[in-house]
């Protein structure tokens, strides 16, 4: 304080020197200016006295300050012990309650326990159910009752426990019924449609014989985009137009696991869609190779026809190859046995090429499309790596397209070289066996004309 006292002295005096300093100036003699000096000190003492007691009056009211600061932090050190005494004792009264509570119920706490496992249980199946389309809400509250006897210790009541089985045997119920219903049904194009439904138990919904899908998280119903063919779809339209006989129906026991798998199934199209250009190409071969084969298989039929009435004939026709043939004997009557043959053995070679038109190129068909469907299944192991190379081995579905470029070409190639191998096999026989007809007819002709010899 002393030191603080000092400095505002020395300030005084300095203040005090300038203004003296200035009206020195003025003065007309020393006494004046000794009476000025005399006056500023005492000016000056008073300001400091004054500004002592200033100071004074400050420290007493920091110290009051402090005084209630104290005293506050020592209340609210009390408040929080007297809290924390009042936190402990109430935790034992809870700790009492808790056992108490537990004592009171007994076996009620494990049958409570069960009731919440079943409720959230039977909450999860309700939503997967094709019953909730019909019978909506159930899910809700089994939800609600889980989480109320979850997150407190509220009891069930026995409303709410009798709901429960209540829920619970309307589902096994339900589920052995044939029901109709209407309901909003969402088409493949999009637009919401008031219809007549038909629930087959808690395995499928049918509407207009398309099979219907009920969203779990929305409960929306709405049409499968792919539908599941053949039969399947036809015993979907008997069961809409049963009035209550008996008729067979396809349904999916795993609750619609097996029919997305189905559904997803590619169709005919598809499948030769998967082979690529190296199937169509495939296809396009077999194709001209079969229309080939009809046409030799057509020929050869009437050709056969026509050399079987000629074997009964006496006169020979020259719209058959074998009347051709015969007719050589009347065109050279009177030569040798040798000169004959010869003939004969021109004409014959004469219808050789005929018969045997175009089965070459089918031969070549049936040999080249297996390798075809070799060309396809490398073109897609290679378009597979490359997937895998890009993006690994983590999607299966990048390389789906290469693996069934592969499988496919090798069926197709298949597909087309066996019926073409058997085709001209048996057009190759009976080309064989008109010209074995030829060759013997020819014979006997040689054997006549040696006799007459």
């Amino acid at each position: 304080m002393k030191s603080i006292l000092k400095t505002f002295t020395l300030v005084a005096s300095f203040v005090a020197t300038s203004a003296f300093a200035q009206d020195s100036d003025k003065a007309l003699d020393l006494d004046q200016l000794l009476r000025q000096l005399e006056q500023g000190q005492i000016i000056q003492n008073k300001d400091n006295q004054r500004r002592e007691q200033e100071f004074a009056a400050k420290v007493s009211e920091q110290d009051q300050m402090l005084n209630d600061a104290t005293q506050r932090r020592n209340r609210a050190l009390q408040t929080s012990e007297e809290l924390e005494r009042q936190f402990q004792e109430n935790e034992f009264k809870l700790a009492d309650m808790d056992e108490a509570l537990t004592t009171r119920l007994g076996s009620l706490k494990e049958l409570f326990g069960v009731l919440q496992q079943v409720a959230g249980d039977t909450k999860g199946k309700f939503q997967n159910s094709v019953i909730s389309a019909q019978i909506q809400g159930r899910a809700t509250f089994l939800d609600e009752l889980a989480q109320s006897m979850g997150k407190s210790s509220k009891l069930a009541s026995i409303d709410e426990i009798e709901r429960v089985w209540f829920e619970v045997q309307r589902e096994m119920t339900e589920s052995g019924k044939v029901t109709k219903f209407t309901t909003d049904v969402v088409e493949a194009g999009g637009e919401k449609v008031n219809k007549e439904v038909v629930r087959v138990g808690s395995f499928a919904l049918v509407s207009d014989g398309k099979y219907l899908d009920m969203n779990p998280s929305t409960g929306t119903v709405a049409e499968l985009v792919r539908q599941p063919a053949g039969r399947y779809g036809e015993s979907a339209e008997e069961l809409q137009q049963s009035s209550g006989e008996l008729v067979q129906f396809g349904l999916d026991p795993t609750g619609g696991s097996i029919l997305g798998l189905l559904v997803q199934a590619p169709n005919f199209k598809e499948r030769i869609e998967q082979g690529g250009i190296v199937g169509y190409i495939i296809l396009v071969v077999g194709a001209i190779g079969l229309l080939l084969a009809l046409e030799r298989l057509i020929s050869l039929t009437l050709v056969r026809t026509k050399v079987n009435k000629q074997l009964k004939a006496k006169q020979a026709n020259s719209n058959n190859p074998l009347g051709r043939v015969l007719k050589v004997r009347e065109e050279f009557p009177d030569v040798d046995t040798e000169t004959l043959e010869l003939k004969l053995t021109e004409a014959i070679l004469g219808e050789v090429p005929k018969l045997g038109r175009n089965l070459t190129i089918i031969k070549i068909i049936s040999v080249v499309a297996p390798l075809m469907g070799l060309l396809g299944t490398v073109t897609g192991m290679i378009n597979t790596f490359q997937a895998i190379t890009l993006f690994g081995t983590g999607d299966p579905k990048l390389m789906a397209g290469g693996i069934s470029t592969a499988l496919m070409t090798t069926v197709l190639g298949l597909v087309v070289a066996i019926p073409m191998t058997l085709l001209y096999a048996m057009l190759n026989t009976r080309s064989k066996n008109i010209v074995y007809i030829l060759q013997e007819q020819a014979s006997g002709v040689i054997a006549e004309r040696a006799e007459r010899g």
